[in-house]
């Protein structure tokens, strides 16, 4: 007996909804910025903090290398987010940075319909196709603001970043939380949360909206790419159901010890000291940008980054690497083409330098 799948409601007229689940079509989900670095390059193109290491996170890291012999420990550091957060440390899992919650919920769900708004971080939606999973996408205009009643109603896995990456718009939390319903897991990436004072729009602290999970990074604010350590926030029952997917003792020891650190009210402070001073910075590069003629800011910039649509983007951007200077291509994001760059936010010497750049290189396209 032949047995049809049973056909999917109509999608929504408002709705751009496209399907994702052929892998050997689209953008290249795999790339990230630091494919854009080389020797000599001044870096635009990856959004980490360069920032000399702070004593109060340098001295326990430097601490937790004379007691590797013994397994991790991850409670302290469960306990430390916890606190930061207001949450009991059952809804807390730490991670091998954030990418690797996406890789556990992509191991522990089953969703009948998996959808991604887009453009936004990768990783998840690679993810989930690397487990087997069908993917939607919603492609949201390009001001990239967020309407709720885009995402399809029969979706029991929504992902969406906030502030998102590579648009760096951020989403009201009102808009985000509409999206939270019964019989639904919502995966918010506040990976760059801390980039915005007092974050304003996080749910972290949200404890009454079905299935909503958070995801929150330690390497961008602090510089800790390479220890890879990061943490989700989500009712106890989901949390135990991916730590089971989980491998053991996933974060490392030094690791754990600067998840500590970086939830402590010391560097909850110096975040927002550090996210007054990055609004500055932004606005000083969102200011040279908009005075030079053939280059226009995406959406209203919120983070460590901001988008640009140019002309010629991979021409601009391969002459723009012949002058030293490495950016985001933007074609590799869902949502986007060529002529999208992703820009770092740096100082305010180094964004006048660039834009000099910038604006001859310009001029010769």
């Amino acid at each position: 007996m032949l047995i049809m799948p049973k056909p999917r409601p109509p999608v929504p007229a408002c709705t751009r909804v496209d399907p994702g689940f052929d892998a050997g079509s689209g953008a290249d989900l795999r790339f990230h910025g630091d494919g854009e670095l080389a020797a000599g390059l001044v870096d635009l193109a990856v959004n980490v903090r360069t920032d000399p290491m702070p004593a109060w996170l340098a001295e326990p890291l430097t601490a937790a290398l004379t007691d590797l012999a013994r397994y991790p420990d991850p409670d302290p550091a469960r306990e430390a987010v916890a606190a930061r957060h207001g949450r009991p440390p059952a809804e807390v899992l730490l991670t091998a940075g954030a990418a690797q919650a996406f890789s556990l919920l992509a191991q522990a769900l089953r969703p009948a319909r998996a959808v991604v708004v887009h453009p936004q971080f990768t990783e998840p939606e690679a993810a989930l196709r690397a487990a087997g999973h069908r993917v939607d996408r919603v492609i949201l205009d390009p001001d990239f603001g967020l309407d709720p009643a885009l995402v399809p109603d029969d979706a029991d896995l929504v992902v969406l970043g906030n502030p998102t990456n590579p648009t760096s718009v951020l989403h009201p939390a009102v808009s985000v939380a509409a999206l939270a319903r019964p019989g639904r897991v919502l995966v918010v990436d506040e990976a760059f949360a801390d980039t915005v004072p007092g974050e304003p729009e996080s749910l972290s602290r949200r404890r009454d909206l079905p299935g909503l999970v958070v995801i929150r990074s330690l390497t961008k604010t602090w510089g800790l790419a390479g220890l890879r350590v990061g943490y989700l926030l989500a009712d106890a029952g989901l949390v135990d159901r991916l730590a089971a997917v989980a491998p053991l003792w996933p974060v490392s020891t030094p690791a754990l010890a600067a998840a500590v650190a970086c939830a402590s009210p010391t560097a909850v402070a110096a975040e927002h000291a550090i996210a007054h001073r990055l609004a500055g910075e932004r606005a000083h590069l969102v200011r040279h940008l908009a005075s030079t003629p053939g280059v226009r800011v995406a959406g209203n910039p919120a983070s460590s980054f901001l988008l640009v649509r140019v002309a010629h983007g991979a021409l601009l951007r391969d002459r723009l690497r012949k002058r030293g200077y490495a950016v985001r291509r933007g074609d590799t994001f869902p949502g986007l083409g060529p002529d999208w760059l992703r820009l770092a936010v740096r100082d305010t010497a180094t964004t006048d330098a660039f834009v000099a750049v910038l604006a001859d290189v310009l001029s010769t396209v």
